[in-house]
């Protein structure tokens, strides 16, 4: 193609910069047709068409852009906020909170065991609760699950187990071969007088029939729709973009699990099943089960929303039992909610912007806003091994063609990129300077930045960050990596698909 198209190109991504930029100054709250909008159009479309038709729905983006859930955080000024390093971290263990010299003998032993310097262990924690204002749980035992099959095995294993009560919230709950064996699990713990409370997201099981969940009301279990999509059934004020992508379960008080993986036939290879699949054909994705005082946390992060979405009463039952110690791993676990301060996001940059040694991100919609783009760039510029692992291929196409468009500043910077060739990428993880990760639902794009309910582990742990660090190195075998000079030779309509997606990107 000759060197004048390409001039245009980036003549038209700067233009795309600017348009973007107008769009992030507009309260946020696009309409959630939009997105799927617009993922036809880049499954289907030729690129002129494509265009063509971006520049219709553009202007009908403009006018949905209706009153906003949540703003981005301004994480850089939080950043330069000196007096946030000054507060000191807190402990709880099984006991109850941890004196200031306890604490400080908690943070020794974890430096002791860094084998290289880490701003973690200091700055970074300390900077982390004063957002959070959440203590870090001692004496937790954390597993890693992998992959639909595993998380759904210790799910049911938990359910099956559970003497008490059940409290569950997921984005989807489907009414497939696994939601109908984890409903069917549920009714028969609810027989046994064991207290199930369920909250399903209205627009994320807009597919499963009322029916399904009128069965598990049927059999005494309680279910909560979360911001029912119909105006005059909501119990709050009507926000159809304000959505609770939250998926986690707490049995009995004392076992928590989260991540991204919902209650879906997405995830069902290898589950109930006798069809095997490679794992480049099932949804990749990652959860975390967790033993401890952490429990608690989560158990506050449910009846909270709960309470908030004006649901029955919670029927009696011991929802914070005295938590024993299960292991060696420190736990915090952070919430987000569009209507206040957004700490997952902030938290995230604040530890990228404190590595020294490593940092390694999987996310399935990487389309973050310039403080993350520039977090990442600095770092690398630094001598941090910045890696990334994103899809390749992905159910909202958009999404990719957005993160594409950042490539070639990262690279420029020396972030290494790797693409994940299966069916779909859809985990959230993080770990940095082989101390600190995080597992969860919150996703680098602006749904879970500024518009929907979110939930995160963080877990301080050398044994848990070599898990990760191991898991990670595994996925980047079914990966390929992008280079700088690859990239430079891409053609003229993954050029086009990029700078639409980057115009659009603060709508995702």
């Amino acid at each position: 193609m000759p060197s004048s198209c390409y001039d245009w190109l980036d003549r038209l991504d700067y233009v795309s910069r600017d348009f973007a930029a107008v769009l992030r100054s507009i309260p946020l709250g696009t309409p959630l047709w939009l997105n799927d909008v617009m993922g036809c159009l880049f499954q289907s479309c030729t690129s002129r068409r494509l265009v063509y038709a971006c520049l219709v729905l553009l202007p009908i983006a403009y006018a949905a852009l209706l009153a906003g859930c949540g703003t981005i955080p301004d994480a850089e000024a939080l950043l330069h906020t000196n007096p946030l390093y000054l507060v000191s971290p807190q402990f709880v263990g099984p006991d109850g909170p941890l004196t200031a010299r306890q604490a400080n003998r908690v943070i020794l032993r974890l430096k002791q065991r860094q084998e290289l310097p880490s701003d973690i262990l200091q700055r970074h924690i300390a900077f982390e609760q004063a957002l959070t204002n959440v203590p870090l749980a001692l004496d937790n035992k954390v597993t890693l699950l992998q992959n639909g099959a595993t998380a759904y095995r210790a799910m049911l294993e938990a359910i099956h187990g559970a003497t008490s009560s059940i409290n569950l919230e997921t984005y989807i709950f489907s009414d497939g071969l696994v939601g109908n064996t984890f409903a069917d699990a549920l009714i028969e713990r609810q027989r046994h007088g064991v207290q199930v409370n369920v909250i399903y997201d209205a627009f994320g099981s807009i597919g499963t029939p009322a029916g399904f969940f009128d069965r598990m009301r049927g059999n005494g279990i309680t279910v909560l729709e979360y911001r029912p999509l119909n105006p005059f059934e909501t119990t709050l004020h009507w926000s159809p973009n304000h959505r609770n992508h939250r998926k986690m379960m707490i049995v009995d008080g004392s076992i928590a699990f989260t991540g991204g993986i919902n209650i879906s036939e997405d995830y069902a290879s290898g589950f109930g099943s006798n069809t095997t699949q490679t794992p480049l054909e099932y949804w990749r994705d990652t959860d975390v089960e967790i033993e401890g005082p952490a429990v608690a946390q989560f158990q506050h992060i449910f009846i909270d929303d709960w309470v908030h979405q004006k649901g029955p009463l919670l029927a009696p039952r011991n929802y914070f039992p005295k938590l024993k110690a299960k292991g060696n791993d420190i736990v915090r676990v952070i919430a987000s909610v569009p209507e206040r301060f957004n700490p997952i996001y902030v938290t995230l940059i604040s530890a990228i912007a404190n590595a020294q040694t490593n940092v390694y991100i999987t996310d399935a919609y990487f389309a973050p806003d310039h403080q993350m783009l520039r977090a990442l760039a600095r770092a690398a510029r630094r001598g941090v091994d910045v890696r990334l692992l994103l899809p390749s291929q992905s159910d909202v196409p958009i999404v990719v063609s957005a993160q594409r468009s950042h490539y070639t500043r990262l690279l420029k910077a020396g972030v290494r990129i790797y693409e994940w060739q299966g069916k779909m990428l859809h985990a959230k993880t993080a770990t940095i300077d082989g101390v600190w990760s995080t597992v969860g639902t919150s996703n680098l794009d602006w749904w879970s930045i500024a518009r929907d309910n979110e939930v995160n582990a963080v877990i301080l742990s050398h044994k848990f960050a070599d898990d990760m660090n191991m898991m990670f190195a595994n996925d980047l075998e079914d990966a390929s990596q992008i280079t700088l000079g690859q990239w430079a030779h891409r053609g003229l309509c993954e050029r086009l698909y990029e700078t639409a997606g980057r115009i659009i990107q603060p709508l995702l």
